[in-house]
């Protein structure tokens, strides 16, 4: 076992906070307590997975795992008793949350509100689950039961129960401190009463998370707010500057609701940290950002399908991560971070090793200690290992879907009635939605391959669903079968031209399959569609880089800069402009500014390699492309590589595992049409080195 390097650990989640309102709320003197944490430890950006939903993004946090294996992959499920819908449950997760690993190891845990966490689990402490200000009665002064399994231990439910704050609890004067012109509104206005509830939510979960903490010993307390989240999606739009819709009324009842949110959140925060004490290490996270500024969405009435994806139009990529207190070195530079860290960070924390089948890693540059040897900071599984995890029995956990494909096989044979068509489209909506998700956690983690049959299957179901159909010619570019994607883009066309995206992508496989005249007929068509659209310039560009059109390129990357100084996948871009120029400084400088704007971006990573490979420094191209085939394992360029490097610096097990690893690769690869090669790819440089040779 590890050093335990913190003896108390309290992590705290705030759905949605951002750096960008935090940082202006810094500079006016406000949210004291937070900033103490930032000052005395490290703060970093924390890049967040997609899709961009909570219950998926916050199981991934507890779990250190991607959607695909821990399997909550949306809001709601089907009901395995058949009549309906429920909130994604505890039972519904297949891999151990972070409270799991503790119960095994021995340790008191306490997980308050935790998305996905009910019916409560029995660990070893106390489980407040995020059902637990559910059932509100409408008339005052009415029962307010609450739901079996909201509590563990059972027998604290009592204790809990009288904690929960009704939204009748939210007086005037207490609204009045975030709505300050509070008489100014008009009685059919029903936003107070909009962020009163939300107030009264979160005073449930603060209650209950100060009465786990004073039961008894604890060494971690998880405990998680969504107020900023859902407030967010209301109130967001009122924070001056202005939007299009909203007015100077509007601006002025309820413009300062959201920075009067945060620093609510920073007075509960100083209470936490109050009863925690000083010799506690503290975790302060979100799953991602929210766009305050001008990224901000117009949501106009949207059908049912496609609700979810557009309120998460709101969320930025980037959430915020704090480390402070025994156990963390303050930092002069902030750690790369991604979500999936959080689990294996906080296990080193407590001196617990690591799954090796996790996909985060240890925060090592944060730890005031250096990490121990490999070997006694990991262990292949915690899936695997022996002991009493406080996880539901098995026959209580189930996977809903199928449960629900069980329930429509007994329907079918006439065992059952059948179900009424308003709940059977809802459960249609909901598998056609859970599926969508998982598609999109097989595209973003660079297993396209795995996403193309479900988007397929989804294309099919509603051909004119747009992120369905184009999400399905880009994985299957992604995995080079380039005249499937133009004959799914083209098609896509056909019945809805003005497409923007699937133009894009009509484009970009004809030039990969070598049609260029039709290819550059239909940019140049697509070019001026949208040449207004500063949105769509770093794709433009990508498509005259593709294209070998350098002037062109860089007019649309500089568009793209202008449009999004802070991506750095435009600095990726022009590091691959660079290198396809011959300019292997620029792509060098270039490629060192996208990582120090995030170092967990393989594309980044890769173009560093192959200018390091191109200036001889053989090294630390080989380290560079260490960290891109970590982040993205199905880089085959990164490999080929990989193999010629090793050989130049004498690692035969090195080159010999990269060439299987190519072998493996093209092996998958799609018999269309291969691209050109890039003459400044692997095929080019190796050329180079056989010139050089021979001179």
């Amino acid at each position: 076992m590890s050093a335990r390097l913190a003896q108390k650990l309290l992590l705290i989640g705030w759905d949605a906070a951002d750096w960008i309102i935090i940082d202006r709320l810094f500079a006016q003197g406000k949210m004291p307590r937070l900033r103490k944490l930032v000052d005395g430890g490290v703060r970093a950006e924390l890049a967040t997975l997609e899709p961009k939903l909570s219950p998926l993004l916050w199981s991934s946090i507890a779990t250190g795992k991607t959607a695909d294996k821990h399997r909550i992959l949306n809001f709601v499920e089907p009901n395995p008793s058949g009549d309906g819908l429920r909130v994604s449950a505890s039972t519904s997760r297949r891999t151990k949350a972070l409270w799991n690993m503790l119960t095994q190891s021995g340790l008191n845990i306490n997980a308050i509100s935790w998305y996905a966490s009910h019916p409560a689990e029995p660990i070893c402490g106390t489980c407040v689950t995020n059902l637990f200000q559910e059932g509100e009665p409408t008339f005052a002064n009415a029962p307010w039961p609450m739901q079996d399994g909201t509590v563990h231990p059972a027998h604290a439910a009592g204790e809990f129960a009288p904690l929960r704050t009704a939204v009748a609890d939210i007086k005037p004067s207490d609204l009045q401190a975030f709505i300050a012109n509070l008489r100014d509104v008009k009685a059919k206005d029903d936003r107070p009463r909009t962020l009163a509830k939300q107030l009264a939510r979160m005073s449930s979960v603060h209650r209950a998370a100060l009465n786990a903490m004073q039961r008894g010993p604890w060494d971690c307390t998880m405990v998680f707010y969504e107020t900023i989240d859902t407030t967010g999606h209301h109130f967001m739009q009122f924070l001056p500057p202005k939007m299009p819709h909203v007015s100077k009324e509007e601006i002025r009842l309820y413009g300062d609701v959201m920075l009067k949110v945060y620093e609510h959140h920073d007075r509960a925060l100083g209470q936490l940290l109050d009863e925690a004490g000083p010799d506690t290490t503290v975790m302060l996270l979100s799953d991602h950002g929210f766009h305050s500024g001008d990224q901000r969405p117009v949501i106009t009435k949207t059908n049912p399908d496609d609700r979810a994806a557009v309120e998460a139009s709101w969320h930025r990529q980037y959430g915020v991560l704090v480390l402070c207190g025994p156990g963390i070195k303050p930092a002069q530079r902030s750690p790369s971070a991604s979500l999936l860290d959080i689990t294996p960070t906080a296990l080193a924390l407590l001196g617990l090793p690591v799954g090796q089948d996790m996909d985060g890693r240890v925060l090592v540059e944060a730890l005031a200690q250096p990490s121990p040897s490999e070997s006694s900071e990991s262990i292949e599984s915690w899936e695997t290992r022996a002991g009493d995890a406080g996880m539901h029995p098995d026959d209580l956990r189930n996977n809903p879907f199928e449960s629900q494909d069980a329930l429509n096989q007994l329907i079918d044979l006439g065992y059952m009635p059948a179900l009424g068509d308003d709940i059977k489209a809802r459960l249609d909506l909901v598998r056609r939605e859970s599926d969508f998700n998982l598609a999109v956690v097989y595209m973003t983690t660079g297993r396209p391959r795995l996403a193309v049959p479900i988007f397929a299957e989804l294309s099919a179901q509603k051909p004119d669903e747009m992120r369905f159909t184009t999400n399905l010619a880009n994985c299957q570019f992604a995995t080079g079968e380039f005249a499937s994607s133009a004959h799914t883009a083209r098609e896509f066309l056909r019945r809805n031209p003005s497409s923007a995206e699937a133009a894009l992508l009509l484009a970009a496989s004809l030039i990969q399959m070598g049609e260029k005249h039709d290819a550059m007929a239909h940019l140049v068509k697509v070019e001026g569609t949208l040449a207004t659209k500063p949105q769509f310039a770093l794709a433009l560009g990508n498509l005259r880089l593709m294209s070998g059109d350098w002037q062109d390129a860089a007019r649309h990357f500089q568009r793209a800069k202008l449009h999004e100084p802070r991506n750095p996948q435009v600095l990726v871009a022009q590091a691959r402009l660079a290198l396809a120029t011959a300019k292997w400084e620029d792509a060098l400088e270039r490629s060192l500014d996208a990582l120090e704007m995030n170092q967990i971006n393989p594309q980044a990573h890769d173009s560093l390699g192959i200018a390091l490979a191109w200036l001889g420094d053989y090294p630390h191209a080989i380290q560079s492309f260490e960290y891109a085939l970590k982040l993205q394992p199905g880089l085959i360029e990164a490999h080929r590589f990989m193999t010629a490097l090793a050989g130049l610096v004498s690692d035969a097990s090195k080159a010999k595992h990269h060439q299987e690893c190519v072998a493996r690769l093209a092996a998958t690869q799609s018999a269309d049409t291969p691209p050109p090669a890039d003459s400044w790819g692997f095929q080019a440089w190796a050329q180079s080195l056989g010139a050089a040779s021979a001179e």
